[in-house]
């Protein structure tokens, strides 16, 4: 990488935290100012976490190329896995530290999972791999709907009937209820621990990237049979993108859950996974900062409409159509550039012109 193309993409870099952090800013101030209503306020840590999902998806989807449709299960798995642990430690150490802890949790049982699920499921491509990603996000949804666990003296029981099937002494605790998921949670996530998280991940996705391992990556999506021939190993690399990707669900998951006060298995469903990759195909594939705002945007418009009753979804849906065509439509990419190169031939022609007359 030139000297030139390192300056463009620390510039470009540098933008994308930017709006980050001007969205933060312009949220405490309105908020200071009590002009944010409480619907608003409510949405702010989920476009957090929905914004880490698209963030993280797109690094499977737009510097991979691999299609999948699976990340509510790495979400959920690492959500119930770092919800068991904050609710479990926060009573018995520092609050900060079984925060942590539950963060830590749930990246790496999320990690764990896009591993296993990983190392058989990118030996398929295409629809193929769509497929099983999207069976694993179900099954994932299933189980932990089905899920009793408890624990008391004797240690830990597990059972996938009811919670009578468990045999707990009287004194034991219940963990997960089945349907009923985990409840008494409290809640631990804030609007600016979601952006603390948001900034961490934009950190080492955009490291990642512009790295010897992100330019590998991106050479397995350009072309896998030439990347192969000259002897960039395949597998190593697929299964470093899947993972990392893997392991910010979790930890978006983990996010999500400490915002609410019950945590259950169905919020995690196919849906939610076709709603982070219409995050990620909106806001540009392999474009981290289209896929911020469309995230952040996306995930705000339904409130925003909710007035409009019975329209709303007609407008939501009208909305995704234009974005998709602005973004995606040869003749708008076109135009888009045309217009980008005429900015840029006034912007240097009125610099020429202040040079000019400074001299």
């Amino acid at each position: 990488m030139n000297l030139k193309n390192m300056k463009r993409s620390t510039k470009s870099n540098l933008i994308t935290f930017g709006i980050v952090i001007a969205f933060y800013l312009i949220v405490q101030i309105l908020s200071a100012a009590d002009v944010l209503t409480n619907s608003f306020s409510g949405q702010l840590v989920p476009i957090c976490a929905y914004v880490i999902l698209a963030i993280s998806l797109n690094l499977t989807v737009g510097f991979l190329g691999e299609l999948s449709l699976g990340h509510a299960g790495f979400m959920s798995v690492g959500a119930f896995s770092g919800a068991l642990v904050w609710v479990n430690l926060s009573k018995t150490m520092p609050e900060p530290l079984a925060l942590l802890l539950a963060f830590v949790v749930g990246g790496i049982v999320a990690g764990l999972f896009g591993f296993l699920v990983g190392v058989p499921v990118l030996r398929l491509s295409g629809d193929y791999l769509a497929i099983v990603t999207l069976a694993f996000g179900e099954i994932v949804k299933n189980v932990m709907n089905a899920c009793y666990l408890g624990v008391d003296s004797n240690g830990l029981h597990f059972s996938l009937k009811d919670s009578s099937s468990l045999g707990m002494e009287s004194n034991g605790k219940l963990l997960i209820n089945g349907a009923q998921g985990i409840t008494g949670i409290s809640k631990a996530s804030t609007f600016t621990l979601g952006t603390v998280l948001v900034l961490l991940t934009l950190i080492v996705i955009l490291n990642l990237v512009h790295s010897r391992a992100g330019r590998a990556i991106t050479a397995i999506r350009d072309n896998e049979i030439a990347a192969r021939s000259v002897g960039v190993p395949i597998t190593k690399y697929k299964l470093m993108a899947f993972v990392t990707s893997a392991v910010f669900a979790g930890i978006a998951g983990v996010l999500y859950a400490l915002n609410y006060s019950s945590l259950v298995a169905k919020k995690f469903d196919y849906n939610t996974s076709i709603l982070i990759l219409v995050f990620v195909v909106l806001g540009g594939i392999g474009n981290l900062r289209g896929s911020i705002i469309a995230a952040a945007v996306l995930t705000v418009l339904p409130e925003m409409l909710r007035s409009m009753n019975d329209y709303r979804m007609l407008i939501y849906a009208i909305v995704l159509i234009v974005v998709m065509i602005f973004n995606q439509s040869p003749q708008m990419i076109e135009w888009r550039n045309k217009l980008t190169a005429r900015f840029r031939k006034n912007h240097s022609a009125s610099k020429a012109k202040q040079k000019k007359g400074v001299a």
